[in-house]
């Protein structure tokens, strides 16, 4: 038998000295208690990912579910701005813990870490992906629902996420433009590919109501999203209208104050998936 070079692709399936995949999957901190994990996830950018993110934990904390939000889109953090959340985060020599909203939400994001929160980050995506991975590595999480607010698209950081994080599902965020649904299908195959759960989609941007009559005006058309989910069997959980109140609300960091049932049925598929694991 010739010397075992450890390069596994240059041996055959009998070889003793094949090595055996090993699992990327990273655990939890020590401290932690976690339920469910869902990450929130787009194809592209700009579809309000962390729009639905945050109405997503603001309605199952209404529900009495305690809830966390992991901002992991490490160079575009929102989420902290939409729950008006700007202290720093804490920690000791063990854990590093969540900053809380003004509700009880559990937070943290990169920008609850820099010292001047306009500060940009300027890494590069390994980089970017460990401190994700240390999010749920360091820090102290105790919540029934767990929010993965992802970055866009199928790189580095979401390949990460999907690698290291025993999610639960994904919910897919899609805008009703054709291209949008063509790129989102995109994330709906990376996360078949990766194997994990889709809830569903959710369509942001679906429409404007009439503030007279109460009409909906579908700017964009309609259906584009539909069709996009029913092609892989997937439910559309929601159509979330375009409503400046929202966007005031996220400016002035009161997310936790929208009106609004859209969600619900999105909110219920997520607590079929917690009652189906009882």
């Amino acid at each position: 038998m010739s010397e075992c070079t450890h390069n596994c692709s240059t041996c055959g399936e009998s070889c003793a000295e094949r090595a055996t995949p090993q699992s990327l999957r990273k655990a939890p901190h020590p401290e932690s208690h976690i339920g469910k994990v869902f990450g929130v996830v787009s194809g592209k950018g700009g579809v309000g990912k962390s729009m639905v993110t945050s109405q997503l934990a603001v309605t199952l904390h209404r529900r009495g579910y305690k809830v966390g939000v992991m901002d992991a889109d490490i160079t575009g953090p929102s989420i902290p701005q939409a729950f008006g959340v700007h202290d720093k985060a804490v920690g000791t020599q063990t854990a590093l813990y969540p900053c809380v909203s003004h509700s009880g939400i559990e937070v943290m994001s990169i920008n609850l870490l820099l010292e001047d929160e306009t500060d940009p980050v300027i890494w590069r995506g390994p980089v970017i992906g460990g401190v994700v991975q240390q999010f749920w590595t360091d820090v102290a999480w105790d919540v029934d629902y767990l929010f993965v607010d992802m970055p866009p698209g199928t790189g580095d950081v979401p390949l990460s996420v999907f690698q290291s994080i025993a999610l639960d599902g994904i919910i897919v965020v899609t805008s009703p433009q054709e291209l949008v649904s063509m790129v989102v299908e995109k994330a709906v195959k990376m996360a078949e590919k990766m194997d994990v759960p889709i809830v569903g989609v959710v369509e942001n941007m679906s429409y404007v109501a009439c503030p007279d009559c109460g009409k909906k005006i579908y700017l964009f058309g309609e259906g584009k999203s539909e069709e996009a989910a029913k092609r892989h069997n997937l439910p559309l959980l929601a159509q979330m209208p375009i409503d400046p109140k929202l966007a005031a609300l996220v400016d002035a960091g009161k997310i936790e104050e929208f009106e609004g049932t859209w969600l619900n049925a999105a909110a219920d598929a997520l607590e079929k998936t917690r009652k189906r694991a009882e």
